[in-house]
């Protein structure tokens, strides 16, 4: 496995649901048996180092990092597709390298480096990768494209130059049900020169279709 592929953690899948309140003031946990009690009771404070910023989240302990990200950070540009480790639409970086934040418990990431899709553009400079993707219209629904972004600039953080085989190994754990992945290939090599100060422009006939035979070669 290449070290720019999505790593997997263990995860605890039993999440309590919130409690409410009756009219009497008392509160009643609903649909919580009681040996569950305990879990939902437990709540984590910490300091999270997302994209350069400290934010200082209280969670409950089971919540996964995807969880705190979306509910706790407003960081909705991570996506919660399968719960499942599955499609990999949830991946952000950690001290750079890819993880699945549906199955990473948020408790354990204090101390780390937590990069997720909305720290790629640099003030009014679109990353690379966002460049490449938008020119060659990679993205279509564009829902599991957080996670294709943030695999892909760990995989150049480690090969400049990675080839079209190599690109789709290390996207290999990032599913699209709308592409069929050959612009997001061209995409990533796209930002691989840009990155490495190349000029780059989208091919043409990526744009627009290869040309129609001229008449000269019908009449042949």
């Amino acid at each position: 496995m290449p070290p720019a592929t999505l790593r997997r953690s263990g995860r605890n899948l039993l999440l309590g649901p919130r409690s409410g309140g009756s009219a009497a003031g008392c509160k009643i946990r609903r649909g919580v048996p009681p040996r569950f009690e305990a879990m939902t009771e437990s709540v984590t404070q910490l300091t999270l180092r997302i994209n350069g910023e400290d934010h200082r989240v209280v969670f409950p302990t089971h919540h996964t990092l995807l969880e705190v990200l979306r509910e706790e950070c407003g960081l909705t540009g991570t996506k919660h597709g399968c719960e499942l480790g599955e499609c990999g639409s949830c991946a952000v970086l950690v001290d750079g390298r890819p993880v699945l934040s549906c199955l990473a418990l948020a408790a354990e990431m204090e101390g780390r480096e937590i990069e997720t899709v909305e720290g790629l553009q640099q003030g009014n400079d679109l990353h690379p990768l966002q460049t490449t993707f938008a020119d060659l219209g990679a993205a279509q629904c564009g829902y599991c494209t957080p996670g294709i972004l943030m695999t892909a600039k760990a995989l150049l953080a480690e090969n400049a130059s990675p080839t079209a085989p190599e690109i789709r190994e290390a996207l290999a754990g990032t599913l699209c049900r709308c592409t069929g992945y050959h612009k997001i290939v061209e995409a990533v090599e796209g930002a691989a020169a840009l990155e490495r100060g190349e000029e780059w422009t989208a091919p043409r006939e990526v744009l627009y279709g290869s040309s129609l035979p001229s008449s000269e070669s019908e009449s042949s």
